[in-house]
């Protein structure tokens, strides 16, 4: 391994923010001081045990230009969308969608009562692809493969981790984990220098090899070169940990389209309303 590091440099706390029918979030990625972090364009958590907060779910809206990506901690979603797929998302789930040249779909809760708590993550698409077919992956928490060690346990929801490959199929090179440590244990990985990372703390707290701390709720960029070294404290840590290829283009962003003109975002907004889009 590199004698470089990778460190902790800038933490942000999740943005109370609301989206589909009234659902209650908090915003960590798409809000004032974190844009993006290239390939990534979103990140919103869903966490509350109070029905008010998101028994109204997300009815049938449009999509263009990128992926979104549900991944399901507790409670339970019904997905379907215009190109004929449906599918239960249940804890431990993930769906993988690509909205591509334009995709119809509604997420809405099966539970009236109960802790409701997951994230969606939205992966921008190069140019190249923005208008490629829509699909759709409903990945079962079965079908999700582990990896383990001593210290460690981490789920591979996409890219790889120590020679172990994850469940979705990306157009993107992207990495998603959910990683949760021990107590004193250790988390290390590399990247490409040129690729951006991050995670985001569910539970504990966590220590990068310079000392600096983060703890349950917080969102922290990571940079630098090398190894990235983290410990666990005193009690288990969890944490999604996100990585990816830049895609360094430009990006023109409003509402449910992410394309990269102007005049591309434009004929998003005309292609949906003369209903070139496939409703649900």
């Amino acid at each position: 391994m590199s004698n470089q590091i990778r460190r902790f440099t800038h933490f942000f706390e999740g943005m109370n923010a609301s989206d589909g029918a009234g659902v209650r979030l908090k915003r960590y990625i798409a809000r004032p001081g974190l844009d993006q972090v290239d390939p990534f364009i979103l990140l919103d958590e869903f966490r509350t045990e109070k029905a008010d907060d998101y028994i109204a779910g997300f009815p049938s809206h449009p999509h263009r230009g990128f992926e979104t990506v549900t991944y399901m901690i507790h409670g339970r979603m019904r997905h379907r969308d215009s190109t004929g797929m449906e599918g239960l998302l249940t804890p431990g789930a993930v769906q993988w969608m690509t909205a591509g040249h334009g995709i119809i779909h509604s997420e809405m809760p099966e539970m009236e009562s109960g802790l409701m708590w997951g994230y969606q993550l939205w992966v921008n698409l190069p140019s190249q692809l923005k208008m490629h077919a829509p699909r759709y992956q409903d990945i079962p928490p079965e079908r999700i493969p582990e990896t383990a060690d001593n210290d460690t346990q981490v789920r591979v929801i996409a890219g790889s981790h120590n020679g172990t490959s994850g469940a979705a199929e990306t157009l993107t090179n992207v990495t998603y984990l959910d990683v949760t440590i021990n107590p004193g244990g250790h988390f290390q990985r590399e990247e490409p220098t040129d690729h951006s990372s991050f995670l985001l703390m569910l539970d504990g707290e966590l220590k990068d090899s310079t000392g600096k701390l983060a703890r349950r709720g917080q969102l922290v960029v990571i940079e630098g070169e090398g190894t990235l070294d983290v410990t666990a404290g005193n009690e288990d840590a969890r944490f999604l940990y996100f990585a990816g290829e830049p895609l360094n283009e430009p990006m023109a962003r409003r509402g449910p389209f992410v394309m990269n003109t102007v005049d591309e975002l434009r004929q998003a907004f005309e292609d949906y309303q003369a209903g070139r889009f496939t409703t649900t």
